[in-house]
């Protein structure tokens, strides 16, 4: 099940990248080809088959898992601008790309690598299982260093959320509406997974759920924007801004 969905995921966010790249080659909003790429090779090195055969030739010590935590950090901070400026949340735009925005990146991002370094990762182990289990101390470790990897991703997501949540009840075209009620509900999951170091053991799977569904919900909202943009061609928003380019 867990690895339909993987694959599923996987196979969807490479369409819709796929299908961005004419605009892109045109220069038309690259940024939501940039975050469709990332997506798309995040949830690849979320997958065991292609994350041991990236990590093996980055040297068998989970630096795939490192990069990872990165594509994600790169991947929400373009969701965070491009939906931010897109619906004229100019709050949002300030907390995200500014003094706040920055110091929360920079001391994630730091504690993030000092919590790497301070495991003993030799072995590559998608999602750091094998890792975590080596002794006490690395469980520890692999657990703070999973906590600082949502970290930055659930704080940009809850700054977005006010806006998103405002889009749905606006008077918007249908597809403007359903795209933004999607990525609240992404955002809503990502929030989420700063509660996954209280959730049963038993309940592993969920952890699965709420990552992936995450992850669709921001491309298909993403996508659905988009679509509105094209069949309306102009834009449409808040602020006239939601396809700003």
């Amino acid at each position: 099940m867990i690895e339909i969905l993987q694959w599923s995921t996987l196979a969807i966010c490479g369409l819709v990248a796929a299908a961005r790249v004419p605009s892109a080659i045109r220069g038309e909003n690259r940024s939501l080809f940039y975050i469709f790429g990332l997506l798309t090779v995040a949830i690849l090195l979320s997958i065991e088959a292609p994350y041991v055969a990236i990590d093996q030739a980055l040297g068998g010590i989970n630096l795939a898992n490192l990069l990872l935590r990165f594509i994600i950090f790169a991947a929400i901070y373009f969701v965070g601008i491009r939906v931010s400026r897109g619906f004229g949340a100019e709050g949002a735009i300030r907390l995200i790309t500014g003094k706040p925005g920055m110091a929360v990146l920079l001391v994630v991002s730091l504690l993030l690598v000092v919590l790497f370094f301070m495991m003993d990762t030799a072995g590559s182990s998608a999602g750091l299982l094998a890792t975590s289990g080596k002794s006490e101390r690395n469980f520890v470790l692999v657990e703070y260093y999973g906590a600082a990897g949502r970290a930055y991703p659930a704080y940009v997501s809850l700054v977005l959320l006010p806006a998103m949540l405002r889009t749905v009840t606006h008077r918007l075209p249908l597809l403007v509406r359903a795209g933004a009620g999607l990525l609240a509900l992404g955002a809503v999951a990502v929030a989420l997974t700063l509660l996954f170091p209280v959730v049963p053991p038993e309940w592993g799977s969920i952890k699965f759920v709420i990552n992936y569904t995450a992850v669709l919900c921001y491309v298909i909202g993403l996508a659905l924007i988009w679509a509105a943009r094209v069949r309306s061609g102009k834009r449409i928003s808040t602020k006239r801004t939601y396809t700003a380019k």
